[in-house]
């Protein structure tokens, strides 16, 4: 897992060949301006996905992690708390792998919280099970899906 702040980007470039593609789109969006959906940035690689929805509390919360994407998620209003463990700690699917959604969702807790202010993103590598979009009001924020 990385987080960091918009402005140090260009540091994680180098850590997937598909990063420098996916913070350059960052870079020239008006992340304020974006609307609500889906884009592909580039096709089989590399989409982006903006939501705004109403935060949940710590207990409800889903706990999921990926085996074919990694997530960049970048909190683009509202304060998100997220929750974090590794999976090797994690063993308590609620059910199995997806494969078509890829996901799993886990019933184990996690083991440490962080909040992202606005212009900070979090990086979700396929060992990061995390529960994101906890917290109060409207949270607006982009998820970029980038195949490993």
């Amino acid at each position: 897992m990385i987080i960091d702040s918009l402005e140090n980007a260009d540091k994680y470039l180098s850590v997937h060949k598909h990063f420098a593609k996916a913070f350059e789109y960052l870079k020239n969006e008006d992340l304020q301006s974006l609307e609500v959906g889906k884009t592909v940035i580039e096709e089989g690689s590399l989409t982006s996905a903006v939501s705004a929805k109403e935060g949940a509390k710590v207990e409800d919360a889903k706990f999921e992690a990926h085996n074919n994407f990694i997530d960049i998620q970048v909190c683009i209003s509202g304060k998100e708390k997220m929750g974090w463990s590794t999976r090797s700690v994690c063993t308590n699917p609620v059910a199995p792998y997806n494969p078509e959604k890829d996901v799993i969702f886990y019933n184990d807790k996690p083991g440490m919280y962080f909040e992202l202010q606005p212009g900070q993103f979090a990086i979700f590598f396929p060992e990061d099970v995390h529960a994101p979009m906890i917290g109060e009001g409207v949270i607006k924020k982009l998820v970029i899906k980038v195949k490993i």
